[in-house]
């Protein structure tokens, strides 16, 4: 499994508008090949700072997923928001066990 964090702020006043184009791209992210989860957080701490979680198969699917239309149009819109670059924390992970 790969997993990767991806964490950027907004203004305060762009974050709505910035959640809303991530959720927007949700279920397009979802449905492509490998991916397992894509997840948004807003921090309930800062009010500019937003989190994305993705889980992927495997590191090709997601740089499938990062030549995608899907991650072109949200660059589009959240880069000229952030008020300071991401960071990108990028894992391979082995999944012990899911528990229900």
């Amino acid at each position: 499994m790969f997993i990767a964090i991806v964490d950027f702020r907004t203004a305060p006043a762009d974050r709505t508008s910035a959640l809303a184009r991530l959720d927007a791209e949700s279920q397009h992210v979802r449905a492509m090949p490998g991916n397992v989860a894509f997840r948004v957080y807003a921090s309930r701490a800062d009010d500019s700072a937003i989190t994305i979680v993705h889980e992927w198969a495997d590191e090709e699917s997601f740089a499938g997923y990062q030549t995608s239309d899907s991650f072109a149009r949200s660059g589009e819109v959240l880069r000229p928001m952030m008020i300071a670059p991401p960071v990108s924390r990028r894992f391979r992970a082995d999944l012990l066990e899911t528990v229900r």
